[in-house]
């Protein structure tokens, strides 16, 4: 039973709540371009869940810019050391600058190699193509983001990430919408929109950073050591969301091989799955920071308390959530399409993703707990070998003869069900030995 009240609620929910609305602000800007391309019929759909599954696997497999940071920063203020704490985290917004700029040039090379690789139909292609060779310019942004909401958040702050977030998606819809439909520019018009909106929200969150620092008495120039110190800090959080992102991935590829319709219907999902997913990863978020800033101030006994409140807060949110997107899985895919193939192969998936909630929910929550405890190495290595369950089962999905609505559901099944367990398995054992306990400034 979910105790009503504890000491650490206050806190929780001052860093959870604001969370809540940056952590939704990319898959909106994803839901929003999936709903606007939508009527533009199949095809265009189908072009985005290309594109914007390269690009999310980019963003996601360097989000250890912010989980990172976040531990980082957060460790170093709870031992007092703000100085240190704002360093940490200048080091972090420069190495996302580089590695966007890297990562926009190599995107926009490579892009018909990346969309190839998916085998979809042509005229699928051609939108993926189209929407891919503008979007990749908003890289750079988009990972600055990712490192500033982590830098802030290890200071206390989520409340400056979430108004940014807002504004950001505001622009974005409004935008969109005006390219799209006004200017009749199709995919081009929404990947313009959005890299607008992505390079603005960095620009102010750059800003407020510096201002943390100068404040702290930091340096704002890029320092070589802590750049690479930062690079290396992240490394096995980057093999860690690498093993996740190929599950992710694998979920659209096993959908592909049973056509657009199929992969239509798996975007639209997975667009509601990282809305609804993520709201849930608020209270990781909460958990990074906490659990980094007690481990700093060698509060074990505080550790170890917020790690049964998040957990006790995780199941009860995981089922309210699973609840009501259960009983909205017969309208929801209406929001992103007209399409009547691809509105007849959502509702299944749904009903299987909203089972899924509650023990998604308590993954979050020991991920968050983990990487906020700085324990990267064995999150990485779990993470292989959660991978060497699901990957199977995908590849037997993608080679059954199945129809488009029970191949969506089946899919989300996989990565839903089966891998969420095996990583829930492997975190839960984790936790038991009480080996990510490490006190300390880092």
């Amino acid at each position: 039973m979910v105790a009503l009240r504890s000491v650490h609620d206050r806190a929780i929910a001052a860093l959870a709540v604001p969370s809540l609305g940056a952590l939704l602000a990319e898959p909106l800007f994803v839901a929003t371009d999936t709903a606007l391309i939508g009527h533009l019929g199949s095809a265009a759909l189908g072009g985005l869940g290309v594109a914007g599954t390269v690009l999310q696997t980019a963003v996601g497999l360097l989000i250890f810019l912010a989980y990172a940071t976040t531990p980082a920063v957060a460790r170093r203020l709870g031992a007092g050391d703000r100085q240190g704490a704002a360093r940490a985290g200048i080091d972090g917004l420069w190495l996302a600058l580089v590695v966007g700029v890297v990562l926009a040039v190599a995107g926009a090379l490579l892009g018909p190699v990346l969309v190839g690789a998916f085998g979809a139909a042509p005229e699928v292609d051609r939108a993926a193509l189209a929407y891919l060779a503008i979007a990749v310019w908003g890289l750079p942004g988009m990972l600055v983001v990712v490192a500033a909401t982590g830098f802030l958040r290890g200071l206390r702050d989520a409340r400056t990430p979430l108004v940014v977030a807002v504004a950001g998606f505001a622009s974005n819809a409004g935008l969109n919408a005006a390219l799209i439909y006004g200017l009749g520019w199709g995919v081009r018009g929404s990947a313009t929109g959005t890299v607008i909106a992505q390079t603005g929200m960095a620009v102010v969150l750059v800003a407020v950073c510096l201002l943390h620092a100068r404040r702290a008495h930091a340096r704002t120039g890029p320092g070589l050591g802590g750049v690479l110190g930062a690079a290396r800090a992240g490394g096995w959080l980057f093999l860690r969301t690498l093993t996740l992102r190929i599950a992710m991935v694998g979920t659209i590829v096993a959908a592909t091989a049973h056509g657009t319709v199929a992969l239509g219907a798996t975007q639209i999902v997975s667009s509601l799955f990282a809305i609804v997913w993520l709201a849930l990863d608020a209270l990781a978020i909460a958990g990074q920071t906490m659990i980094g800033h007690a481990l700093g101030a060698a509060d074990v006994g505080g550790a170890r308390a917020v790690l049964r409140r998040l957990l006790e807060l995780a199941v009860a949110a995981g089922t309210a959530l699973g609840v009501v997107v259960a009983a909205l899985s017969p309208v929801l895919g209406h929001v992103f399409t007209s399409d009547p193939a691809v509105l007849a192969a959502v509702p299944a998936a749904v009903l299987v993703m909203a089972v899924s909630l509650p023990l998604g929910a308590v993954v979050f929550a020991l991920d968050g707990i983990l990487i906020g405890a700085g324990d990267g190495r064995y999150l990485a290595l779990a993470g292989v070998v959660n991978l060497v369950v699901a990957v199977p089962l995908l590849v037997l999905v993608a080679a059954a003869p199945l129809s488009a609505a029970v191949a969506v559901a089946a899919v989300q099944g996989v990565f839903g069900i089966a891998y969420l367990a095996t990583r829930c398995l492997t975190l839960t054992l984790r936790i038991r030995t009480g080996r990510w306990v490490r006190v300390g400034a880092s």
